[in-house]
């Protein structure tokens, strides 16, 4: 959902959503490499399967979706801005994936594949952009082309174990209470644990969630390091023009001596919660 906040985000792709741009979400994958592809391998998803990559932003998962289904298996791949999917699929073909690997632009209100084209759909930090009447459609949408028995797989960010150290323990808190009390990203940020029951009343069965701490000490990593510090700063402009913590001042600045994250002792963390669900026989 396109709301006039996005823009406070900024990193927006042409779809003009916040914090879509290749860049940015490139380096939170790297950042977070190891845990998303810990969810991803818990999904249920595997050999021999087609998988549907919902919102593939620049194909990040692509090399591990290959891997899971093997050569028997073929991915397919979609996402809303029309310049990941360029980029992702010129990607595919520098990596010479183990299985058939197919790109290409659609919306997830609205996908472009008969009923049971796919054994499962992976979607991954993409339904934070939706809101609640959007989830809905876009659970729909996945439950539709998805096979009988087939497994609808959702991981997306909680900002609720959003903070950082060494500061104030409520910073995150305080701002995500605030930036959260009107419609748009910062409320569909504070959702995610939610998800379980969405996946419910989209009528899926056997639905399991696990939420997970993500956590960076430093010395952070690069990836971390670049990630954090663009996020945090934009976080700091919204805050601080919302009249909150004057503490947030510290993090507009990457490199300064005060920053948190510049601290020998600097912290920062987030949560992940991986949300799956079976398409029931009786959905047809």
């Amino acid at each position: 959902m396109l709301t006039e906040d996005h823009k406070d985000w900024g990193y927006t792709s042409s779809t003009g959503l916040g914090f879509t741009h290749h860049a940015i979400v490139d380096t939170h994958f790297r950042a977070c490499e190891r845990p998303y592809l810990s969810l991803l391998n818990q999904s249920g998803l595997g050999p021999g399967q087609h998988v549907l990559d919902a919102g593939c932003g620049s194909g990040d998962f692509l090399p591990q979706l290959g891997s899971l289904v093997g050569a028997s298996g073929r991915v397919t791949a979609v996402d809303l801005a029309e310049e990941n999917v360029a980029l992702a699929a010129r990607r595919v073909k520098d990596w010479q994936l183990p299985c058939p690997v197919e790109v290409r632009r659609a919306s997830l209100l609205d996908l472009p594949y008969p009923d049971d084209s796919f054994d499962g759909v992976w979607c991954s930090n993409t339904v934070q952009y939706l809101d609640d009447d959007e989830l809905a459609a876009a659970l729909a949408e996945f439950s539709r082309v998805v096979r009988p028995g087939g497994t609808v797989a959702v991981k997306d960010l909680d900002a609720h174990l959003i903070t950082a150290r060494p500061a104030d323990p409520y910073l995150f808190s305080d701002f995500f209470r605030a930036a959260g009390a009107a419609p748009g990203y910062a409320r569909q940020l504070l959702r995610t644990r939610e998800l379980y029951r969405h996946l419910k009343q989209a009528g899926l069965t056997e639905v399991r969630q696990q939420t997970i701490l993500i956590e960076h000490h430093t010395p952070l990593t690069p990836a971390a390091t670049d990630f954090y510090a663009a996020a945090c700063a934009q976080l700091a402009g919204q805050a601080l023009t919302l009249g909150l913590s004057k503490e947030w001042q510290r993090f507009t600045d990457p490199a300064a001596p005060d920053h948190p994250l510049n601290d020998p002792d600097g912290y920062i963390s987030e949560g992940n919660v991986l949300a799956v669900g079976t398409v029931p026989a009786a959905h047809r």
